[in-house]
C-alpha cells in the first residue's frame, strides 16, 4: 500500500502550479506583494516557449529573444523578489478542504490560495521528424512564427476552424499556403470555409496525411512527404514551413472532478476566478481564444492580484469574527 507523501512546511499563502509565462508572472507579482509564492514548475518547466526559437512579439525586445532565454529571465526575476520554485509533478489536488491540498511524488503541500497555470499542449502528428524540427520550421502557432516565412511557401495541417484561422493569417506573409487535410471536406464552420476557399493564396490537398517532414539532417524544413490515403500514392510537397493546427489539449486532467470545465476541458473562469473560491486560473489552461505568451503573462498578473485581494478579505473576515467573539464574551449576561 503506497504511503501519502509527508506535508512539507507550513501552510503557504500562494501556491502556483506551472512555470510558463502565466505562472512566472503570477509568481513575480505575488512575490512583490510579499506573499512568498511557492511554484511547482511541472515536468515541462517554462512551458511552450522552451521549444520556441526567437520570440519577436514580446514587448521590450526589439531584436527578439530566444524562448528559453526569456523564460530564464522571468524565472530569475521572480526568484529575485522571493518566489520559491521547485521541480515536481503534481499528482493530486484537494480543493474541497481548507487550506487546499496539492501533492507531488515527493511531498504534500497546503495553501490558502491556488493559482493554476498548467497551460495547454498543442496536438502533434507524432512524427520523429516533426519533433526534431519544432522551432526550426515546424510550429503550432501562426501568430508567433508566421512572420519568419515572408514570401515563402508553407503548409498548414488540419481541417477545423483553427487550421483555417492559421491559414488565413499566414497568407499575410507566405507566397502560398497549402492546407493538408486527411479528409475530402473540412470540419471548419461554413463562414471559415468560405473565407479560406475565397483566398487565392490558399490551396488544398485533400485525403492526405504527412509521412515525414524534410529535412532533419539540415536542421530546417525543406518539404514534406505526403501520402494520399485513397490511392496510397506518395509525393513530395516543397514548403519551407509546417504549421500543425489540429488543436490543443488543456492540461486540466488533475482538476476534472474539482473545478468547472467547459466542454473542451478548459477551466471556466470569471476574470481569473474559478468555480472554487480561492482558486484562480491563468494562461492557456483557461484561454482558448488568444493563446499568446503576452496574454498568458497578463492573466498571471491578474491572478496574483486576485489572490492577494482574496487573502486580504480572508484576513479581514477573520479579524471581524475574532472581534465579534470578543464582544460576545465580554457582554454582561
Amino acid at each position: 500500500m503506497s504511503r501519502e507523501p509527508n506535508t512539507c512546511g507550513d501552510v503557504l499563502p500562494v501556491l502556483i502550479i506551472g512555470s510558463g509565462p502565466a505562472g512566472l508572472t503570477a509568481a513575480l507579482y505575488a512575490a512583490r506583494a510579499n506573499l512568498k509564492p511557492f511554484v511547482i514548475e511541472g515536468l515541462e518547466a517554462g512551458g511552450q516557449l522552451m521549444i520556441t526559437t526567437t520570440v519577436e512579439n514580446w514587448p521590450g525586445y526589439r531584436d527578439g529573444i530566444m524562448g528559453p532565454d526569456l523564460m530564464e529571465e522571468m524565472r530569475m526575476q521572480a526568484q529575485r523578489f522571493g518566489a520559491t520554485i521547485v521541480s515536481g509533478r503534481v499528482t493530486r489536488v484537494d480543493l474541497d478542504s481548507r487550506p487546499f491540498g496539492v501533492w507531488t511524488d515527493d511531498c504534500g503541500y497546503r495553501a490558502q490560495t491556488l493559482i493554476i497555470a498548467t497551460g495547454a499542449s498543442a496536438k502533434w502528428l507524432g512524427l520523429i521528424s516533426e519533433r526534431r524540427l519544432v522551432g526550426h520550421g515546424v510550429s503550432s502557432c501562426a501568430t508567433c512564427d508566421g512572420a519568419f516565412f515572408k514570401g515563402r511557401p508553407i503548409a498548414v495541417i488540419g481541417g477545423g476552424d483553427t487550421a483555417m484561422e492559421e491559414a488565413l493569417f499566414l497568407t499575410r506573409f507566405a507566397s502560398k499556403v497549402t492546407v493538408v487535410h486527411r479528409r475530402d471536406k473540412l470540419r471548419a464552420s461554413k463562414v471559415m470555409q468560405e473565407k479560406a476557399f475565397a483566398n487565392p493564396k490558399i490551396e488544398f490537398l485533400w485525403n492526405s496525411e504527412i509521412e515525414e517532414i524534410l529535412d532533419v539532417d539540415k536542421g530546417e524544413v525543406s518539404g514534406m512527404v505526403v501520402k494520399n490515403i485513397v490511392t496510397g500514392e506518395t509525393s513530395t510537397l516543397d514548403v519551407d514551413g509546417v504549421f500543425v493546427a489540429i488543436g490543443h489539449t488543456p492540461n486540466t486532467e488533475l482538476f476534472r472532478n474539482h473545478l468547472a470545465l467547459n466542454p473542451n476541458g478548459y477551466i471556466v473562469t470569471k476574470g481569473t476566478h474559478t468555480s472554487v473560491d480561492g482558486v484562480f486560473a491563468a494562461g492557456d489552461v483557461q484561454d482558448y481564444t488568444y493563446r499568446q505568451a503576452i496574454t498568458a503573462a497578463g492573466s498571471g498578473c491578474m491572478a496574483a492580484i486576485d489572490a492577494e485581494r482574496y487573502l486580504e478579505n480572508m484576513e479581514f473576515d477573520e479579524h471581524e469574527a475574532a472581534a465579534h467573539e470578543h464582544v460576545q464574551a465580554s457582554s454582561p449576561r
